[in-house]
């Protein structure tokens, strides 16, 4: 009876963190797309209150912010398609890779730094990984 109980306990936990780690999944991705849709809208106001605050202190203003993503990142401004791969846990951080496939067909992955705060979610940095080889 008490190893039944313990499996049947030991389920619920497992499930009850599965379920938490999903729950911070989907919430990152919607922090990472609400940015890229408020990119194609150009719509640097809000793209920019997704960003951490060392971010928004970087940049100062959504306009300067919008400038350095469509100069440094124009494949997250103006996407074709957008898959999210792997989540790691790194300490206060999640990385988040992306793979974003540019209007040129190109693909590319890049991994978000992404910091839990006040505000919920929050982009703390975007690095671009290698991105895949053709045909892979």
């Amino acid at each position: 009876m008490r190893s039944i109980l313990f499996s049947v306990l030991l389920s619920i936990g497992l499930t009850g963190a599965v379920s938490a780690q999903d729950d911070r999944g989907a919430a990152i991705q919607g922090v990472i797309s609400g940015q890229i849709e408020a990119f194609l809208a150009d719509d640097f106001a809000t793209a920019f209150t997704f960003a951490a605050p060392n971010i928004q202190r970087l940049f100062g203003n959504p306009d300067r912010f919008g400038s350095m993503v469509r100069n440094g990142y124009p494949m997250v401004w103006r996407p074709a398609d957008v898959q999210f791969l792997d989540r790691e846990d790194q300490g206060p951080f999640q990385l988040q890779k992306v793979l974003v496939t540019d209007s040129e067909g190109v693909p590319h992955v890049l991994e978000y730094q992404m910091v839990f705060n006040d505000k919920g979610w929050q982009i703390n940095g975007v690095r671009i990984l290698q991105a895949p080889p053709v045909g892979a």
